[in-house]
């Protein structure tokens, strides 16, 4: 049975240490085959083979979106490759486990995208197991809420552009050395961009540059017949089964 939480104050709060981890979450877990309807009322997600044959990179896949995303890839025909922090190595073999109970393929790597040279090596071993790029899903993110800029530390800035931004980038640059015509890069930005949350000031603003590097890669890539889109999600209406 489904419940309906119509706002962010609904939402169970949960507090863990920095990676979170869906397998922390109380329960119930989340459940990535349900979607909601028009209505916001779970549905089961029905695959119509949009993304056979396939070949998608997502970071940051092993849980929430990401997590979300190579599951639904998997339905729709995509093999994927999801790259992760070694901390959240429990959840990535969970997606891999969900992946597979739908009959699809998902190859794991356990890298700091901090570094730029963990970006390359994830491209190369996506074209070591796959063959290939078709998608890149750039998804990977760090997030920590602090009230003023004051109290907002410098290495914490330059880390949240390290990962939010210019691990983007790098994968970007590095993927599409590999990609055809008909490929696609997809960036996670944030409502956030947008609305400028005040204890997010360097998420926020990473999310911004997201957005803007999304417009001025699009541009680049038309002549190659690629597309560049960004999405910006936010807590919005929350699902659980």
């Amino acid at each position: 049975m489904a419940t309906q939480f119509n706002n962010e104050k609904d939402i169970p709060i949960s507090k863990q240490s920095f990676p979170g981890k869906d397998h922390d979450m109380p329960n119930p877990a989340p459940t990535r085959d349900q979607l909601p309807d028009a209505r916001g009322n779970a549905t089961t997600y029905h695959a119509a083979n949009k993304l056979k044959g396939k070949r998608a990179i997502i970071t940051g896949g092993d849980s929430g979106i990401g997590a979300a995303t190579a599951v639904l890839f998997a339905r729709e025909g995509a093999t994927s490759c999801i790259a992760y922090l070694p901390e959240e190595e429990r959840d990535a073999q969970d997606t891999r486990e969900q992946v597979e109970n739908f009959g699809g393929v998902c190859h794991l790597i356990a890298l700091d995208l901090v570094k730029k040279e963990s970006c390359k090596k994830v491209v190369d071993f996506a074209l070591e197991k796959m063959g290939g790029i078709d998608i890149l899903f750039n998804n990977a993110a760090y997030q920590m809420v602090v009230e003023r800029i004051s109290d907002l530390s410098e290495e914490q800035w330059e880390h949240t552009f390290n990962i939010n931004m210019h691990s983007y980038f790098y994968m970007a640059k590095y993927s599409l050395e590999h990609m055809g015509a008909g490929a696609t890069i997809v960036n996670n930005a944030s409502i956030n961009a947008y609305i400028g949350r005040p204890d997010l000031l360097d998420y926020t603003s990473s999310k911004g540059a997201i957005v803007s590097f999304t417009r001025g890669l699009s541009n680049q890539c038309l002549e190659r017949s690629i597309r560049v889109n960004a999405v910006a999600p936010g807590p919005g209406t929350s699902i659980r089964t």
